[in-house]
């Protein structure tokens, strides 16, 4: 692929697969697979990004697809919340470890989004209903809105970020139950 591109200046590890199950009901070849797709793979690919980057010395970015997973617990998904918060860490100890070689590594944190991997509610008004009920922005993003953040944060706009995660979630993390004050003595 360099031959006919001559250079990379941008990877996005973009694959991700998630297998619903009780974690007491998880095979141990489903966590794996997981694992495998999520994270051993964002790792691979960074891995020969990054020494793509040091070898022309001339710095690069790596953008991770992550999730409000990574932070959120997700029962019956104990695998990709185990991968997404592995994510995280990759994110941050390569961001940590590259910064001084000018390589930048992001993540971006979706909540809910029209794509195929949420086909199990996209298409049911009653489950994407209740999907989207939790969001505080009352709706599912759809998949440009995403490739937005993953635009900014490959372009020099953002040069000075580097280590985080950019939470693109319509509100989810910020504990939408607590929308209606229900503390005691208000």
């Amino acid at each position: 692929m360099l031959a006919e591109l001559g250079t990379v200046d941008v990877l996005v590890n973009n694959a991700g697969i998630q297998k619903p199950a009780a974690s007491h009901d998880v095979e141990v070849g489903d966590f794996d697979r997981v694992l495998d797709v999520n994270l051993r793979g964002a790792f691979l690919c960074a891995r020969e990004a990054i020494r793509h980057f040091l070898a022309r010395g001339k710095g690069g970015v790596v953008l991770n697809n992550s999730s409000v997973h990574e932070i959120i617990p997700k029962p019956k998904y104990l695998p990709y919340s185990v991968s997404k918060g592995g994510l995280e860490n990759l994110t941050k100890s390569l961001a940590l470890e590259y910064a001084s070689h000018g390589i930048r590594v992001n993540a971006v944190g979706p909540g809910a989004v029209v794509t195929p991997i949420n086909k199990a509610w996209i298409d049911n008004a009653k489950a994407r209903g209740e999907v989207e009920s939790h969001i505080p922005m009352g709706r599912a993003a759809q998949a440009e809105e995403i490739a937005n953040v993953f635009a900014f944060l490959a372009s020099d706009e953002a040069s000075y970020i580097t280590g985080q995660t950019i939470f693109a979630c319509g509100g989810l993390t910020l504990y939408p139950e607590f929308r209606v004050a229900w503390s005691s003595g208000e």
